[in-house]
């Protein structure tokens, strides 16, 4: 701070505030701070939401329930985002997986029913894999769209 005061001062070299005194040229600087502190400390507008919520649903192959930080402060990984994420919007504290594997959670969460009534107990391999979602059947996906949500 002291170089950038005697740069706008002209100690020892050109300043940009010209002639100005000490005095005049103090008072810029304490207008120019305090117009941007106004700005940084001014209340934020947000719109109003209107109609439903926005969801977002991240699903996470293993991680832990203590990996991040809104669930346990001694984290071994900082997650500052998800961690703001969780405390702006809805935190589950209690929810279990179906499935050891991720395929038959996955199954689970876009079609709302336990995984063991596919009769498909692996892991899906890839492209050319059993389709487990049954033609025709609802998915999470689908149930939002109907409403309205971009999916």
């Amino acid at each position: 701070m002291p170089t950038v005061l005697a740069w706008l001062f002209g100690v020892g070299r050109t300043s940009p505030l010209g002639s100005l005194s000490f005095r005049s040229a103090t008072t810029i600087v304490a207008v120019a701070l305090a117009a941007g502190w106004q700005h940084a400390s001014a209340p934020k507008v947000f719109a109003q939401p209107q109609g439903r919520p926005n969801i977002v649903l991240i699903m996470a192959d293993d991680l832990g329930y203590g990996d991040i930080g809104c669930y346990n402060d001694q984290a071994k990984a900082a997650t500052p985002n998800l961690d703001r994420l969780a405390a702006e919007g809805m935190r589950f504290t209690d929810a279990h997986s179906p499935s050891t594997v991720c395929t038959p959670t996955r199954y689970s969460v876009l079609t709302g029913r336990m995984a063991f009534r596919t009769g498909y107990r692996g892991v899906f391999t890839g492209v050319g894999g059993p389709c487990l979602i049954e033609e025709g059947r609802l998915t999470l996906p689908g149930m939002l769209k109907r409403q309205g949500y971009r999916t």
